[in-house]
């Protein structure tokens, strides 16, 4: 099938937008490349210090003639994602050995749970521990001992900046190990009933805590379609997985096999050998754009869309909101995962999954196939799944088709004929709305607004009954200068509640929400935010506002409003506390959400 005219389109408007950067980019690469395996270069007591505790492995590294995988582990117990990355270097120290190779941990980097910072200060540190990802994995790497890099991680902001990492040592092969989702426990609708029940007082906090611990019970990542998830499907449309192994449980026998597999494969692919696969040549225009079109069609997390143009970014590789927005047109959603359904990943996975998404998609011409992967050259290899059978790891004929069509369905049956994300734009500034999980009788909204400096203030509004009208609820002053633009996910079950009471709600915010929230129609992730002077700064209670996801637009309907002038709150205590200290440079220079929000690409 011919690649789609738009997709095609989109992917020229951002090849001839980044001709200069992309370029200068894949010029440093080939020179680090040309360069060879760094640890040659190295002085002896330089690579004397960096072999002194490997044991066994002492002597071939010193030889230098093996590839010396490095890794960047972002294990923690904080993060059930996380936690099975604990036994990971030896399972990849012995699998290195077994075909020849070396591995040592080359660093760590800091794993944020966002679970456990929800509503709480240590949130404005979430999106800027991103960067500070990055840089530690910079560092990790900046030892110049490795031919190739394995990257552990999982959520949120870990894999973004763990790729804005890889693409900085893009001369370096890449290869994405993940842990896997948990088993499913209780249903993340239930689990959502029981929250809206206690924002009205119907329950207690010891019946809270039940369903929450029902929900979050064991390892791997949390089975909603949220930015962790969204990641893992990211990395596979992209090239930087093996086929099919996002989303296989943790501590199963196919998943440490995937894993075995994924080293194999780093050190197959390396300078040294005759398949030399880059990680810059890997993250080209393409594979953005595929992981674009994903993220449409899975209906994902509003979180890519502030960290792939950061991402994209470090390989050279410049994405604009239009681009989201034209994608979203001509991709169609085809999947219905909680919160835009009553499924989750376990459930996705079984119904067929990515293989199956991904085959329908290349048939209908929407994802470009002509990649570098990992896994080969092409996408044909990701449409197999990995089985064991007799013990041995193979990959056979994926699904074509859906197993359960009430969560996955074909590209010429859609759930909806375009995908996950809406731009807005207009006299407000420039934002977007998940629209796959907000009912069609919902996607435009025109009320009264109520304006909020801090998510606390929006609950004890609630808590007083003042919300008896349709409303438009803003919440400023959350944007990446202002506060770190801290997810407001803590919103959902209130702005839930008075939508179930039959009001008409929307939420308009410079600021973050969860990949998870759904359900109500949200405008983020707005710029200018309102710290650097943005419109939402001019807004006052009962100014008409217009939420509009059918025509794309958000504006203030009120005379002389650009007239105004912008309210300067204090915002000194958003600079103390939960070591809010230590990140004053990063809210000084921070770039627009329009650009990633990044302070370090």
């Amino acid at each position: 099938m011919p690649l789609d005219a738009t997709i095609a389109a989109v992917t020229d408007r951002i090849r001839d937008r980044s001709k200069k950067t992309r370029g200068i980019y894949l010029d440093r690469l080939a020179r680090a490349a040309e360069a060879g395996p760094a640890r040659g270069h190295l002085a002896c007591g330089n690579q004397a210090h960096a072999y002194a505790a490997m044991g066994v492995d002492k002597a071939a590294l010193a030889e230098g003639r093996v590839p010396n995988l490095g890794i960047v582990t972002a294990y923690n117990d904080m993060l059930s994602a996380h936690q099975p990355f604990e036994r990971f270097p030896e399972l990849i120290r012995e699998a290195a050995r077994r075909v020849g190779a070396t591995a040592q941990v080359a660093g760590g980097v800091p794993a944020m749970c966002d679970g456990v910072t929800q509503g709480q200060s240590g949130m404005e540190l979430s999106l800027f521990s991103r960067d500070v990802i990055a840089l530690a994995a910079g560092v990790s790497l900046s030892h110049n001992t490795f031919d190739a890099a394995i990257f552990l991680g999982v959520c949120d902001k870990i894999v973004p900046g763990l790729v804005i990492a890889a693409a900085s040592f893009g001369h370096l092969p890449a290869v994405f190990l993940p842990a896997g989702p948990m088993t499913s426990g209780l249903p993340n609708d239930e689990k959502a009933k029981v929250r809206q029940k206690y924002a009205t007082g119907e329950i207690g906090r010891d019946e809270l805590m039940k369903s929450e611990m029902a929900s979050y019970h064991g390892p791997g990542t949390c089975t909603f379609y949220g930015t962790a998830n969204t990641n893992q499907m990211l990395m596979e449309f992209m090239g930087l997985h093996l086929p099919g192994a996002s989303f296989v449980n943790p501590n199963t026998p196919l998943r440490d096999a995937l894993t075995v597999a994924g080293v194999e494969r780093a050190a197959a692919i390396t300078a040294l050998g005759n398949d030399y696969r880059p990680a810059g040549h890997v993250l080209d225009e393409r594979a953005f754009v595929n992981g674009l079109v994903g993220l449409m069609a899975t209906g994902g997390s509003t979180n890519l869309v502030l960290h792939l143009p950061a991402m994209a970014r470090a390989a050279g590789v410049l994405l604009d909101l239009e681009d989201f927005a034209d994608i979203s047109e001509a991709v169609p959603l085809m999947a219905k995962v909680y919160p835009n359904g009553l499924a989750d990943v376990n459930h996705f996975h079984a119904a067929g999954g990515l293989q199956y998404m991904m085959g329908e998609l290349l048939e209908l011409g929407l994802l470009h196939d002509d990649v570098v992967t990992v896994a080969g050259d092409g996408l044909a290899r990701y449409l197999e799944e990995p089985k064991l059978i007799d013990g041995a790891l193979t990959w056979t004929a994926g699904p074509r088709e859906s197993l359960n069509d009430k969560i996955l369905r074909p590209a010429s049956d859609p759930f909806q004929k375009s995908g996950g994300l809406k731009q807005l734009a207009g006299n407000l500034g420039r934002g977007v709305m998940k629209v796959s999980a907000v009912a069609p009788e919902r996607h435009v909204i025109e009320a009264k607004a109520r304006v909020f400096e801090d998510q606390e203030a929006v609950k004890a509004a609630f808590k007083r009954g003042e919300f008896t009208e349709d409303t438009v609820v803003v919440v400023r002053f959350q944007g990446p200068q202002a506060n770190g633009m801290p997810e407001l996910h803590s919103l959902t079950p209130t702005l839930a509640v008075l939508q179930d009471r039959g009001l008409k709600v929307a939420l308009v915010t410079d600021g973050r929400m969860s990949g998870a929230s759904g359900k109500v129609p949200s405008a983020i992730h707005v710029s200018p935010e309102a710290a650097a002077g943005g419109p939402l700064a001019r807004l006052r209670d009962g100014d008409l506002i217009r939420v509009d996801a059918v025509s794309g637009r958000l504006d203030v309907l009120a005379d002389g409003f650009d007239e105004r002038t912008a309210v300067t709150p204090d915002l000194s205590a958003n600079g103390w506390g939960t070591g809010r200290e230590m990140f004053e440079a990063f809210r000084r220079n921070v770039g627009p959400a329009t650009e990633g929000a990044a302070v370090v690409i």
